[in-house]
């Protein structure tokens, strides 16, 4: 059974390099969607398709995105793509929004697969600190965000250490899905 694989996790964890190393070296069963999102192409961090909000909301008008929701201020959605690279038998890999898991649950059901990119509070702390975008208090509510529990079968992923490390247990994973 094709999976939706749902990266979740908190912001420093990792997840644009886990995803970019996917990029580079994925599994032959596997495809990583970007995001169609409403900030700029050149705004750092993934990969995505930058949209204005009214060619966003063209989009959602017609029927374009498989799921689409709002945080930090911007609109965010996957393509209607991934649910035909699902049906061809494709795993599909998105980074995907904890706050918004249980309505990808409900559509997805049984071919979810959600997993959260974690790292110790240490490590998380100085990753935020070394990028440099966010202040002390940011990165505190950043840090007690991901001090949270996590979500019910949601499957955890470490990236304390070297991302090939992260990318061996993503792949044994993959191959062995809970």
């Amino acid at each position: 059974m094709a999976r939706l694989i749902w990266l979740t996790g908190p912001s420093g964890a990792g997840k644009d390099s886990l995803l970019n190393a996917l990029r580079e070296a994925p599994p032959a069963n596997l495809v990583i969607a970007h995001r169609y999102i409403t900030r700029p192409a050149d705004a750092g961090g993934e990969n995505h398709v930058a949209l204005s909000e009214a060619e966003f909301r063209r989009r959602a008008a017609l029927g374009l995105f498989a799921i689409s929701w709002q945080a930090h201020g911007f609109s965010y959605a996957l393509g209607e793509e991934i649910d035909h690279w699902l049906a061809r038998g494709l795993n599909v890999l998105v980074n995907g929004s904890r706050l918004h898991l249980p309505i990808v649950q409900q559509h997805y059901g049984a071919r979810l697969l959600p997993l959260v990119l974690q790292v110790s509070p240490t490590v998380l702390a100085a990753r935020l600190r070394q990028r440099g975008r966010e202040s002390d208090a940011e990165i505190d509510q950043r840090l007690a965000r991901a001090a949270e529990p996590l979500p019910a079968h949601c499957y955890p992923l470490n990236n304390d250490g070297a991302l090939i490390d992260t990318l061996d247990q993503l792949r044994r994973l993959l191959e062995h899905p809970p």
